[in-house]
């Protein structure tokens, strides 16, 4: 199979594509013939060197792919050659064929096509463990997504929207505030040109918000601590400004914040399993509903990993980027 190999920790350049032999579904895998495969931050951090796989994973990039089932592992139940899947890999999507546990995969949800599709699995692995998981959030609460125009954040906006939330974000530029609110968000702030705090506590009467998605960190940590309601749960996932900055604990305490924060490449075969059934009770019939669509702002054929690597460190993307697997 031809697949995309990390030559050495680096820049996009060091992305190349490759040949050699396609895995096997071992027990309680399907063997996936991959159509379409999401390009996503752990990749590009995994590429520069930071973000190794985890034991046994396919140091081959790519974190979920859709496609056709072309095998079934020993003991697989409710799969058969020919279905068309999609699903969180551990590693190896970037590349013709994958294997996926079991656990880890779900149908393609009606409607959406096979590129559409391969944008879902880990965006919405991450908002559902972190946002309604750890952060628990509820239909009438609050939720300010960080970065809402990326991957991530155009995932979590619709999935809190379709979940009963109201939902603030911040973005970049004019034309991601207004992708935001095209998502239902109630207020898009730009934070180039506006303080997200200020704004927010104007706009609920001082309250704040009840829960935080931020993969910003830096200065954000305080900010975000300045701008949650009481009891209100801030979630970190990544940290683009860097981890560390000077705290004001106190509001903390006074007012009994809850902070959090996960990774999920590392978490076990049996935790995303509960994640993906969760997914698909309470996501994908929203996603069938039409009420989630997921955003693709570019795709490149397999051979030009490196270029959408580029993109998306470019910043200049609206959703997802996803790369496409040629016959």
């Amino acid at each position: 199979m031809k697949y995309i190999d990390i030559t050495q920790p680096g820049g996009p350049e060091v992305l190349q594509l490759q040949e050699g032999p396609a895995p096997e579904a071992a027990k309680g895998e399907l063997l996936i013939k991959v159509e379409a495969a999401g390009v996503n931050r752990p990749d590009v951090i995994q590429r520069m060197g930071l973000y190794p796989a985890p034991p046994g994973a396919s140091p081959i990039p790519g974190l979920e792919v859709a496609g056709t089932v072309a095998a079934v592992g020993e003991g697989v139940e409710g799969w058969a050659v020919g279905d068309q899947v999609c699903g969180l890999a551990n590693g190896g999507g970037y590349a013709e064929y994958v294997t996926i546990p079991t656990g880890q995969c779900l149908p393609i949800p009606k409607g959406l096509s096979m590129v559409e599709t391969a944008a879902l699995p880990e965006t919405c692995f991450t908002v559902w463990t972190n946002v309604f998981d750890r952060a628990a959030l509820k239909k009438g609460e609050t939720l300010l997504v960080h970065g809402g125009a990326g991957g991530i954040g155009t995932t979590a906006i619709q999935m809190a929207v379709a979940m009963g939330a109201t939902v603030y974000a911040t973005a970049g530029d004019a034309e991601k505030c207004q992708a935001c609110e095209t998502l239902g968000v109630k207020r898009a702030i730009n934070y180039r040109e506006e303080d997200f705090v200020e704004v927010i506590k104007a706009d609920t009467d001082n309250r704040g918000v009840d829960v935080i998605l931020d993969m910003v960190g830096g200065e954000y940590l305080q900010r975000n601590i300045n701008v949650a309601a009481q009891d209100g749960r801030i979630v970190n996932i990544a940290f683009l400004q860097g981890p560390v900055a000077e705290v004001n604990f106190m509001p903390v305490m006074l007012k009994r914040l809850t902070l959090s924060g996960s990774t999920l490449r590392p978490r076990s075969a049996d935790v995303k399993s509960a994640i993906a059934d969760n997914l698909r009770q309470h996501i994908w019939p929203a996603i069938e509903a039409g009420k989630i669509k997921p955003l693709v702002d570019a795709t490149f054929p397999l051979a030009q990993a490196a270029d959408a690597h580029s993109k998306m460190e470019s910043g200049e993307l609206i959703g997802k980027i996803v790369l496409t697997i040629d016959e």
